[in-house]
């Protein structure tokens, strides 16, 4: 144990023997009291009190040491008692501790490679990964996202989440608004012809693009009525 550690828990118990020592001199006034009846005793102990403390310093004598010992010991438990059964206040957030978040608290929640995260935001983003290095960091991969129409659903957080190519996709797209889209933003990104392009489109891309033709192939010219079906 190095002397600091022996420092704070002699800081620590030092009450607690200071009262156990104090509690010696009692002992001795009760030891020196005349009477065999309890009353007797109290009555005598007004007497002998003076007596015991007259000498400041503590009884060493066996009986006197062990009540100065149990006095001790009950202070230091009900210390611990009172400590245990305590209300734990929250000085400072009486009114709720709501606060608006930081870089540092969704950073644990991301990777450094920007494909492999879901886009929420222009700077916060969540890893698609499932076995984070801190378990504690594991989030569903579930997205809400609640807009009126026009406000910018698909163009400013689906489309950008389509291109991250960073899994499997399956797109309930009725209209084939956002799979001509997505075809459009690739084409726009990496030109058809080998020769127009000047960064070379990587093989998922290709296969995106072939996905999204034939989608878009297969939306039939006019929808069926309402007795009618599709085969």
């Amino acid at each position: 144990m190095s002397k600091k550690e022996l420092s704070k828990l002699l800081a620590l118990y030092l009450p607690y023997i200071l009262m156990g020592l104090v509690a010696t001199n009692f002992g001795e006034a009760w030891r020196l009291a005349v009477g065999k009846e309890l009353g007797d005793k109290i009555m005598s102990l007004m007497g002998t009190i003076p007596a015991a403390f007259a000498n400041p310093l503590p009884s060493l004598h066996p009986l006197d040491l062990l009540v100065g010992l149990c006095c001790g010991a009950a202070m230091r438990l009900a210390v611990y008692l009172k400590g245990k059964n305590a209300k734990k206040y929250r000085h400072g957030m009486e009114y709720g501790s709501a606060r608006w978040g930081t870089p540092k608290d969704i950073e644990p929640f991301m990777v450094p490679k920007f494909e492999d995260n879901i886009i929420l935001t222009k700077t916060e983003r969540l890893m698609m990964s499932n076995r984070p290095p801190d378990p504690k960091n594991a989030r569903n991969k579930n997205v809400l996202v609640v807009g009126g129409s026009g406000s910018g659903k698909t163009r400013f957080w689906l489309k950008p989440n389509l291109l991250q190519c960073h899994s499997s996709y399956v797109v309930t797209d009725p209209n084939g608004e956002s799979a001509i889209n997505l075809l459009l933003a690739s084409v726009t990104l990496w030109p058809l012809k080998p020769t127009e392009r000047t960064v070379p489109m990587p093989t998922r891309f290709w296969r995106i693009r072939l996905t999204l033709k034939m989608s878009a192939s297969m939306i039939p010219s006019k929808m069926p009525k309402a007795n009618q079906s599709v085969c």
